[in-house]
């Protein structure tokens, strides 16, 4: 099958300006089961991040407001070239995906983009700028896409309605190669009180490198970006099957998060449940922060409908009907959500969507091989 390359979101490469070395780097542990094919889907693959509170507070200064706010999408970077030609590996190979009869590889950017150049460090990035249009279109589809009560059917509306889901999602900043990015992320009830669930693709490169300068921003957005604090991760977790060959099967990430001021991210913000095997189909509600126009990043959108198998039989996914863009990766699928309270249940997260279908995203299936993720990452 032909893959493409994330939904998250990239900061332009900036002269001289290539982001620091894995903190507190250590050689991936795998805890493997015995050798027979089922087990070997199980297995865990983890990187210890940033261990030390000299090394989190390296990473939390990383994230400068200038840094946070220069955020990009991602579908951009097959345009990022070297000195050996397109590093179109960059990001890893997941997100849009091309449908089996469908030969583009990536979503095509707006036809009123404008391309800037911009060079340094031997790397040239060619970044679409966000024109007076684009934010024209972005305020419009604010004032347009939200309602004044929950919808149980939508394909991106802004989430006003407030609730625990306001605070328990927010925005994942990383650093990939170099490049920075911008991806979605939710607080989830464990033992540790520090786990967050999102994308594999934003926590490891499939079977390429670590993100560094990993960090979660809880209720982006709410009264500022930071109001309830940045919280570095000091350990990841994605399955073998992802880091080997990034199945998009197995498309999700565990991190363990440090505290922030000494508080756990639970006690400040709360969680969401998490199940795993449940029943196919049925209704979910999805989050994230779409960075892509219409969107800008900086506001909690939200697509809800029934769950439908993948079309092209590629995937066990499940897709939805939901048109947010880049950035809106590993934001939460929530089941049995309310719509009063903002609680749910995390059956999925969002992950790809194929480039001949941009009004339906889909979300891996939670098995027995997240189930593992989890307890493990829980137990951290």
């Amino acid at each position: 099958m032909t893959l493409s390359t994330p939904l998250l979101a990239a900061a332009p490469l900036l002269a001289g300006l290539i982001g620091p070395a894995l903190l507190g780097a250590a050689p991936d542990r795998q805890q493997a089961d015995p050798p027979d094919h089922r087990a070997m889907r199980h297995e865990i693959v983890e990187h210890v991040a940033a261990r030390t509170t000299a090394e989190q507070r390296h990473v939390l200064d990383y994230w400068t407001p200038e840094r946070m706010a220069g955020a990009l999408p991602i579908d951009l970077l097959d345009s990022v070239k070297g000195g050996a030609g397109l590093l179109s590996g960059l990001t890893g190979r997941t997100g849009v995906r091309a449908a089996p009869d469908v030969s583009s590889r990536r979503l095509t950017p707006p036809d009123d983009g404008v391309t800037t150049g911009v060079s340094g460090g031997g790397l040239a990035t060619w970044l679409w700028g966000r024109t007076p249009r684009h934010q024209a279109a972005a305020a419009r589809q604010d004032r347009e896409s939200a309602p004044k009560r929950p919808e149980t059917n939508t394909v991106g509306s802004r989430w006003i309605t407030g609730g625990a889901v306001a605070r328990t999602t927010g925005r994942v900043f990383l650093t990939v190669r170099g490049a920075d990015f911008v991806c979605s992320a939710s607080t989830v009830r464990s033992a540790n009180r520090d786990v967050v669930v999102t994308a594999g693709h934003c926590v490891k490169d499939g079977a390429g490198g670590w993100a560094a300068n990993w960090t979660f921003v809880p209720g982006y957005g709410m009264g500022g970006a930071q109001r309830f604090g940045l919280y570095a991760a000091r350990r990841m977790f994605v399955a073998g099957p992802w880091s080997r060959s990034g199945d998009d099967n197995y498309d999700v990430g565990m991190v363990a998060l440090a505290t922030s001021g000494g508080r756990h991210v639970a006690d400040v913000v709360g969680t969401q449940e998490i199940a795993f095997n449940p029943a196919r189909g049925g209704q979910v509600f999805g989050f994230g922060y779409p960075a892509d126009p219409p969107y800008d990043g900086h506001h909690l959108v939200y697509c809800a409908g029934r769950l439908k198998a993948d079309p092209y039989g590629q995937s066990r996914d499940q897709g939805l009907g939901c048109e947010m863009t880049a950035g809106s990766s590993g934001g939460p699928w929530m089941t049995t959500f309310d719509l009063a309270t903002g609680k749910g249940t995390i059956t999925s997260v969002s992950s790809f969507k194929y480039s001949d279908d941009q009004r339906t995203m889909y979300g891996p299936y939670f098995g027995d091989a997240a189930k593992a993720l989890f307890d493990t990452a829980e137990h951290a």
